[in-house]
């Protein structure tokens, strides 16, 4: 069994097209379990089994700023 981490992203998001973006990246990014993306906060929430480089890599390459990110569990 592969061990799961919580990542939380700061992420600047203007759109409702900007959210479904990062959506769209993290659903196909294989080992994410699950996310949630929020344009109102300004956020996404991500359960992976992924290294968090990789996630933070894939929300960047979408064009959104990411302002800040950690690791939660």
């Amino acid at each position: 069994m592969t061990d799961t981490h919580k990542y939380h992203f700061d992420v600047k998001m203007t759109c409702g097209a900007c959210s479904r973006a990062i959506e769209r990246v993290l659903g196909k990014l294989e080992g994410v379990t699950s996310y949630t993306v929020s344009l109102e906060q300004q956020s996404v929430d991500v359960e992976a089994s992924v290294p968090f480089e990789t996630v933070l890599e894939k929300i960047k390459n979408t064009g959104k700023e990411v302002l800040g990110a950690q690791v939660i569990a």
